[in-house]
């Protein structure tokens, strides 16, 4: 989210194709194909987590050798006499001697480690080596950087930038781009689109008529751009936009309304749900979305929003089975917390941490206590929240009621003979409560200084 509204935090697909371009035969040269590029950490990175950081990772109780190919210094740095990998030149890597190695004592991995590398994973390091071996740190640390438009065969189909890495890939599976969507598909698609509803026929009629006002039922009209953002905008400013993009965070946020376990009652947690939505709604900066819902409740005079906002750690399964250990169960919170906030805040996966530094992500097996030493330091306390239409509806219903209590007496009046004998009953009653004058005793009949 940024200051304005974005179309939500969607998961982004990034496609790789891989082309092999076949060089023109020219005179004098060979004919020789063109390596498909080999990137680092879509095609290296997992063969080598898979096959090697067991006993080459960053785990350093089970490292061999002294050997990191986790890391570039690991990987291009060394105190031998090659080191692992020599970018440009396979042949002087002692990377690919190993695994090529037909000697059981040599090869790698070995062969009782169970991990066997195919044909075509030797085939791809050695491809990435002849490359340059170009070395990318894990995707979670890389700030992104605005990417060049690709040149394209029809600049001008292209209406914004996204359109043209839409037909690079087009080109280059040789496809051409589908026709204009008709006036009604075009209105459903934004509708599903940015409200996950479709449009009622009549708000579907108006916008058609209105985008397509020259001729809305001819097959190739095509809608002004400045029409359908109108139409965008509206959506955009509607309740529904924030309570369709809002699931997709509280799935990340593993939000629920029932606690989970064996008895899976109810939970009250429906306000954080709606400050997501709300959020979303009023186009919250992404930076106070993340330090409101990671530690709204520590701001200085912190609003009542900003502590709902932290509703984000009270999402964890609640166990309220009979004879279970509390302490045990909290841990078991914890640990979902530690995952979640690193999955969702900082694109890592936390959870392998909890038992042995991990094989790929760069965190280590005390870098995840520490981080959950910092979660668990922290109380659960409920929070009242007041309903200002509540409180104003409670006080009506405490007026109206007094109003009917100060109306029983015109409603059931008493008869005078009635009063004046509840006013004797009073004066009796008021009697019996006066002090007793010295020396006379109700329990005789002879007066206590002996007197007849």
């Amino acid at each position: 989210m940024t200051g304005e509204k974005s179309s939500g935090f969607s998961n982004s697909s990034m496609w790789r194709i891989c082309v092999a371009v076949t060089a023109l035969s020219l005179p004098g040269r060979s004919c020789v194909a063109q390596e498909t590029p080999i990137d680092f950490s879509g095609d290296v990175r997992p063969i080598l987590a898979d096959k090697c950081f067991r006993c080459h990772g960053p785990d350093q109780e089970t490292r061999e050798a002294g050997l990191r190919l986790d890391t570039s210094a690991g990987l291009f740095e060394s105190d031998a006499a090659s080191p692992a990998v020599m970018p440009g030149d396979p042949d002087a890597s002692s990377l690919m001697e190993r695994i090529l190695s037909d000697d059981p004592d040599t090869i790698m991995p070995p062969p009782d480690s169970g991990k066997i590398l195919s044909s075509q994973q030797k085939e791809t390091l050695r491809q990435w080596i002849a490359q340059g071996a170009h070395w990318q740190q894990h995707w979670a640390f890389v700030p992104p950087v605005r990417s060049e438009l690709p040149k394209v065969s029809q600049p001008s189909w292209c209406r914004n930038e996204i359109d043209a890495f839409i037909l690079q890939k087009l080109d280059q599976h040789g496809l051409q781009p589908a026709p204009a969507a008709r006036p009604f598909d075009l209105i459903r698609r934004v509708y599903l689109d940015l409200t996950g509803l479709p449009p009622a026929p009549a708000e579907a009629d108006h916008w058609v008529r209105k985008i397509w006002a020259a001729n809305p039922d001819s097959p190739d009209a095509v809608a002004p751009d400045d029409a359908v953002w109108e139409q965008v905008d509206r959506l955009l400013q509607s309740p529904q936009y924030g309570e369709r993009w809002a699931r997709r965070w509280l799935d990340l946020a593993r939000y629920a309304d029932t606690n989970g376990y064996e008895k899976d009652r109810d939970r009250s947690i429906w306000p954080y749900r709606d400050w997501v939505i709300n959020a979303l709604n009023s186009g919250m900066p992404f930076d106070r979305f993340t330090i409101e819902q990671l530690a709204g409740d520590m701001l200085p005079d912190a609003l009542t929003e900003q502590r709902v906002a932290t509703g984000f750690h009270r999402n964890t399964m609640l166990n309220e089975e009979g004879g279970i250990d509390p302490l045990e169960f909290r841990f078991h919170a914890m640990t979902d917390r530690v995952s979640t906030t690193g999955t969702t805040w900082l694109g890592l996966t936390l959870g392998c941490c909890q038992c042995h530094t991990h094989k790929y992500d760069p965190v280590t097996h005390t870098e995840y206590y520490r981080l959950m030493a910092f979660l668990n330091n922290a109380d659960e306390p409920s929070l009242e929240l007041p309903d200002s239409e509540l409180q104003h509806t409670w006080a009506q219903n405490r007026r109206k009621a007094q109003q009917l209590l100060d109306s029983l007496p015109q409603k059931w009046p008493i008869s005078a003979e009635g009063l004046d004998e509840a006013a004797a009953a009073e004066q009796r009653q008021l009697a019996l409560q006066k002090p007793l004058p010295h020396g006379v005793d109700l329990n005789s009949r002879t007066p206590c200084d002996g007197s007849r």
